[in-house]
């Protein structure tokens, strides 16, 4: 079986909701992450066997297959196809994946994973507005309503802060983490590598001159003392606030993978090697626990502990998300989310896949360790994790 490889791995940065990102559309915004990892490997598009993108919200700018339209919108060769897969915050995880898994199957031989989405234009929810229908249907509601019903994932996240004993304190010192961990990072260059500089658009389209080079999210100052006096987001007297929840956000990632073979055909360099994947359905009313059983299982698959893994990434859809699991598996967290996350950073939905992966297969190299994991909460009651192995 092929052994699929990571050759590369970029980002934009986070552009904040009406910020200096809101001016592009979703598919131009994707095309520089894909004309980013032809330039920097000296990769001719035309060998690429297919380009998966996630995407959550696929209406307006991101209907009609993102993914096909920022191929084109690349410049790339029209014989490069193109498609938009949707696993809710893990779209592009799953993209990866699915490339991935192409991969070793014998299917490609080069394959990009990508993801995008502009909240700013294509606000969340905005699939659900579109006035054709709603996508809880009958028997759906009906199975739940002995648990009270679907709810919204602030709720979820409530919940689960009430299932595992977390106070509001323990989400705040989170929040106040994430956001120290992400401006160390930015101040030591260490998202330098992954990013993708990006012009700065007005809301007509049109270049203003700037560039964005940082995540544009970043609370300089911000202490758990801060952070508590912010008000409850979805419940009266709830824990869950604006400060401890991923950040609304503009952006596009994109990975190159290909076979071991194919690389040494290119004389590109493999940085990582994927080892195993896992993926798991759990009940879509707390919704977000998905985590903890995807660990648990793509651990069993790769024949790894815990203890064995050097770093991990778990997507900060909330500050409960990531303690419930931390409570549950015991980690040490001085190697998870090490370079911040989505609290301070930002949580683009469909990008937030395989820009997590880049920041894993960045820091992996600098710190010089072996095993990388990540893992993203779904919604619907979804999750994804996956290993990798550093090469060289």
């Amino acid at each position: 079986m092929p052994t699929a490889v990571v050759v590369d791995a970029v980002r934009t940065p986070g552009g904040k909701r009406n910020g200096k990102l809101s001016g592009w559309h979703a598919a131009d915004l994707a095309a520089e992450t894909l004309k980013a990892l032809a330039e920097r490997n000296d990769l001719d598009p035309a060998l690429v066997d297919d380009v998966v993108m996630g995407c959550v919200m696929q209406v307006g700018d991101q209907s009609v297959n993102v993914g096909r339209n920022a191929v084109l919108a690349a410049g790339w060769p029209e014989a490069v196809p193109a498609t938009t897969v949707d696993r809710q915050c893990g779209s592009s995880q799953q993209a990866l994946h699915f490339a991935a898994q192409g991969i070793m199957a014998g299917a490609y031989d080069v394959a990009i994973a990508a993801g995008v989405e502009t909240m700013t234009r294509v606000p969340m929810g905005a699939s659900i507005g579109s006035g054709v229908g709603f996508p809880f249907g009958p028997e759906v509601r009906k199975r739940y309503e002995p648990l009270g019903g679907l709810v919204p994932q602030g709720i979820s996240a409530e919940m689960i802060a009430d299932q595992w004993n977390l106070s509001r304190d323990d989400l705040d010192r989170y929040g106040a983490r994430s956001q120290a961990h992400a401006l160390r990072a930015t101040e030591e260059g260490r998202f330098e590598h992954e990013m993708v500089p990006v012009e700065v658009r007005d809301q007509e389209g049109n270049p203003t001159g700037d560039t964005l080079s940082i995540d544009e999210g970043l609370r300089p100052g911000t202490t758990p003392e801060t952070l508590g006096s912010l008000k409850s987001a979805f419940k009266e007297n709830g824990k869950v606030t604006a400060g401890n929840s991923s950040q609304i956000t503009d952006g596009a990632s994109a990975t190159l993978l290909m076979s071991e073979e194919k690389a040494t055909e290119l004389g590109l360099r493999p940085r990582a090697r994927l080892v195993g994947f896992a993926v798991v359905g759990v009940d879509p009313v707390t919704m977000l626990t998905g985590p903890i059983p995807a660990t648990r299982k793509v651990l069993e698959r790769t024949k790894l502990g815990l203890e064995e893994i050097d770093l991990i990434e778990i997507n900060e859809a909330f500050a409960s998300v990531v303690l419930a699991w931390e409570k549950e598996l015991h980690p040490d967290m001085e190697r998870v989310n090490v370079n911040g996350g989505a609290i301070a950073l930002g949580h683009p939905l469909g990008a937030s896949g395989t820009k997590l992966f880049a920041t894993l297969v960045n820091e992996l190299e600098r710190t010089g360790g072996r095993y990388g994991l990540q893992t993203m909460c779904e919604g619907g009651g979804l999750a994804n994790a996956l290993v990798i192995e550093r090469l060289g």
